[in-house]
């Protein structure tokens, strides 16, 4: 598909686009209004950047007060919509702005008139409290830059699904609705808790004697030399039946689907040596990006450890997982007792959290399932860094709050972590739309959003399907005060 012409205008020329007369722009809030005026006196000091764009689009680049980047894109025929995308965890040191999930879905969106804006987040990694300020501030340049918008909507993917769950929760004014798409909806204590358990597991039944840390890691070179260490193991173990069940049950603790890349053959199932050959590299890559690296700057950020297995019992975990009949007949396939090695885990050392770290992320980056917009939430089947079970821990904490009529989920039929394609995410935003419009939710089932997913883009796959996850294994949200520890 050929991309849309653009112009690019320098962030420091005064343009506004208005939106065409068929879609009413209501005028925002005076203090709305200052808020952004105040922001952009100090954009425009800035010096202007420009990036190469096309004749019946404005392209605009700028850098926020924060050091954040920000971009945007207005096709001439601006449908009065604004898209307020949050991009996922960036490691760094590259950190560039983003307005789209990809390429191809933008083209497709503003072709249809949508306009796009998105920053960089003033910093990389777990930067939730710089992410969310700086969304709002580049959502507020683009008001004052293009006129206020008569829709706005928040949506992010991966991590910036975490990030657009907190803008939904904490400046619900500032939305009209939003979709998260594979997103952290979990919250992040969670998140770490979960991350947690699949490392402590291969510590203690792979590297028993190990003096390997999974927390307190003291830089980003111990959180290597930590994960090559346990990768290591977890190779050799693969060479035995006795390993690669104790790799399954490593791999249940955090949910790790049997099909989890679109390159791996969808396995039987009941063909369990399968299904823990695709769980192996899933349980590297844990190791490799979330458990440590990820954790170490988290830590830093958090002032110190903020999650703990301190009183989880490994065998009531292992019975909720989506795949203990797996780690079961694998377990019996070698000979091995599966009750023993639970009951290793069990009396193993645990791992407290520091209480203020704990705090922190609790405070910054977990839920109260309290929306006063809608929300629908998508994910793939098959993600194993993020996965599918987060959304029944989304779902939990909306359901405490007394929010649960505003929220949807929906699943697609793929294995890998925000693999989507244009159609599906098309075909979510415009499901959201309908609700906005109408008041009412309405073709949220699977035949309904593959029906809008092929009028949206009929080249790419459609593929939402019937699906209920199992129960997120380690919850933690601000609705269930029994949470907080």
């Amino acid at each position: 598909m050929t991309p849309p012409s653009r112009t690019t205008i320098p962030s420091g020329t005064p343009t506004r686009i208005p939106a065409p007369s068929r879609t009413p722009v209501p005028t925002r809030s005076r203090t709305r209004t200052a808020w952004a005026a105040a922001v952009l006196l100090a954009v425009a000091a800035l010096p202007a950047s420009t990036a190469a764009a096309a004749p019946d689009t404005s392209h605009v680049e700028g850098r926020l007060p924060s050091g954040a980047t920000y971009m945007m894109d207005v096709p001439a025929a601006w449908n009065g919509t604004v898209l307020l995308f949050s991009h996922g965890y960036t490691s760094g040191p590259a950190n560039p702005a983003q307005d789209a999930p990809d390429d191809a879905t933008k083209t497709l969106l503003i072709e249809k008139g949508y306009a796009l804006v998105g920053s960089s987040y003033a910093t990389t990694g777990w930067a939730v409290t710089d992410a969310v300020p700086d969304q709002l501030a580049a959502l507020a340049a683009f008001t004052d830059r293009f006129g206020a918008a008569g829709r706005t909507i928040a949506w992010g993917r991966s991590y910036g699904g975490l990030v657009t769950t907190a803008i939904a929760e904490r400046h619900p004014d500032r939305i009209d609705g939003s979709v998260a798409l594979c997103g952290l909806v979990q919250g992040g204590v969670a998140n770490w808790n979960n991350t947690l358990d699949p490392a402590f597991a291969v510590k203690t039944l792979l590297a028993p004697g190990s003096d390997v840390p999974l927390v307190d890691l003291a830089d980003q070179t111990a959180a290597t030399e930590a994960a090559n260490t346990l990768t290591a193991a977890v190779d050799s173990a693969q060479t035995t039946a006795a390993g690669r069940a104790r790799i399954a049950l490593a791999a249940a603790l955090h949910n790790i689907p049997v099909w989890n890349q679109p390159t791996q053959p969808r396995p039987a199932a009941t063909d369990w040596d399968a299904q823990q050959a695709n769980q192996y590299d899933a349980v590297k890559g844990l190791l490799k990006i979330a458990a440590f690296n990820r954790r170490q700057e988290a830590e830093v950020r958090a002032g110190g450890n903020m999650s703990w297995n301190t009183g989880v019992d490994y065998a009531k975990l292992l019975g909720r997982s989506s795949v203990r009949k797996e780690v079961t007949e694998l377990y019996r396939k070698a000979g091995l007792s599966l009750t023993a090695d639970l009951a290793a885990l069990n009396r193993a050392p645990r791992i407290a959290a520091d209480p203020a770290a704990a705090a922190w992320m609790s405070g910054t980056s977990s839920f109260t399932g309290e929306l006063t917009k809608p929300q629908l939430s998508v994910h793939t089947v098959g993600d194993a860094l993020v996965p599918v079970q987060t959304e029944s821990a989304l779902r939990r904490a909306v359901t405490a709050a007394g929010s649960s009529a505003l929220l949807r989920q929906a699943y697609v039929d793929n294995a890998g972590h925000c693999t989507f394609s244009p159609a599906e995410q098309l075909a979510a935003l415009h499901t959201l739309e309908d609700r906005l419009s109408t008041g009412h939710w309405r073709g949220t089932d699977p035949a309904s959003l593959n029906s809008r997913a092929v009028a949206a883009d009929p080249t790419t796959p459609t593929r939402y399907v019937p699906y209920r996850p199992t129960p997120y294994l380690r919850p933690y949200d601000l609705a269930h005060p029994a949470d907080r520890r």
